[in-house]
């Protein structure tokens, strides 16, 4: 199946859930990522539970602190 991740379409086998999609981007600290599916977040808590679909889009976010 096909999937948008971070802008960029990949190949991606059927049936994945995003933990599974995590491990094969090799997502530094995934404990830290936030993910928008189709520009809604997916809390951590489901990224077991969610089974991705063709032409999802995917987008991993990280929130940095920092400033004054």
């Amino acid at each position: 199946m096909t999937l948008v991740v971070a802008g960029n379409s990949k190949e991606y086998p059927d049936g994945i859930n995003l933990t599974r999609l995590i491990e094969l981007e090799k997502v530094e600290t995934p404990m830290y990522v936030t993910v928008a599916l189709n520009d809604d977040f997916v809390e951590s808590g489901g990224f077991e539970s969610t089974t991705l679909k063709d032409g999802d889009r995917v987008e991993f976010l990280y929130f940095m602190g920092g400033g004054r």
